[in-house]
């Protein structure tokens, strides 16, 4: 079973992080999976302090797919990258190791912010690279939210079904009737 920490985060409060081991092919499944599956219950940016980016995507993805240590995932008139995995640049343009590691996702975890009587109030799962500097945010359904992110007087416990997906594919865990 995998154990959780709580830690205090200054501008972020009380969160409880669940760590997901940060190997490419675990990284690939884990994006792969919520991207193909769930894009249109998400929203994900970064969320840094200063900035907060919620974005939703249009539509499934086009593609996912991995070159050089980067994952790509592709909704057509954009995309974007993360670098999951070993990165070595070309021939021609190595990458220096030193940068390489920089990149690289070293820090997988999902979340739950809790309020201060530990009631879980958001979930949703973070990326950071080799310098601990975000890579990026992916922020669960939440049943507190309605689908136009107004708060409701009624949870929707079944917006879980994410969260709960993710506890046990890569943690092992089962439903938490914490979070509920």
């Amino acid at each position: 079973m995998a154990a959780s920490q709580i830690v205090e985060e200054p501008g972020n409060g009380t969160l409880e992080i669940f760590s997901i081991e940060p190997e490419e092919s675990i990284l690939f499944d884990l994006i792969k999976d919520i991207f193909s599956n769930y894009w249109n219950q998400i929203y994900f940016g970064v969320l840094i302090q200063g900035a907060a980016w919620e974005v939703k995507a249009p539509h499934a993805p086009l593609k996912i797919g991995m070159l050089d240590g980067y994952i790509t995932v592709d909704f057509g008139a954009w995309h974007f990258h993360l670098c999951i995995g070993e990165h070595k640049g070309s021939k021609k343009y190595p990458v220096d190791p030193q940068l390489a590691v920089h990149r690289r996702t070293s820090r997988a975890e999902l979340y739950r912010r809790l309020d201060g009587t530990c009631v879980p109030q958001s979930w949703g799962l973070r990326l950071f690279n080799g310098h601990n500097e975000q890579q990026m945010t992916v922020f669960l359904p939440n049943p507190f939210l309605t689908e136009e992110m107004k708060v409701t007087r009624n949870p929707d416990w079944s917006k879980l079904e994410l969260w709960d997906h993710l506890r046990k594919k890569f943690l092992g865990l089962e439903p938490d009737d914490q979070d509920r």
